[in-house]
């Protein structure tokens, strides 16, 4: 009676365990792991590719992936903006004609 508990009582601990290992990539690709290596901080020098191109969903989608942020927003000349950092967020500053000038977090 008593082994039958002992090894009822191994079973559960070890099935315990089981379910709170980390296994192994369940397929997130390149995009996931910058983003596992910041945990979703903006790092602004992955989309500096942006520079100079004409700002779009496409890109801004682009750049927030490259730079491993959680959001991402165009901000125009003359847009009202908060004072808040936030260091998950992808900035793309663009012109009056709508092409990325300036790349930055917050």
């Amino acid at each position: 009676m008593f082994r039958t508990r002992a090894s009822l009582a191994t079973l559960v601990v070890a099935a315990v365990l089981a379910g709170c290992s980390t296994g192994g990539n369940s397929g997130g690709g390149a995009a996931s792991a910058t983003a596992a290596n910041n945990d979703g901080r903006c790092e602004a020098s992955g989309a500096d590719f942006a520079m100079g191109k004409q700002g779009s969903a496409e890109l801004l989608e682009q750049a927030r992936k490259a730079s491993g942020s959680q959001i991402a927003r165009i901000l125009k000349p003359n847009d009202v903006v908060t004072l808040e950092y936030r260091s998950e967020r992808l900035n793309l500053n663009v012109d009056e004609r709508g092409v990325v000038t300036r790349v930055n977090c917050g």
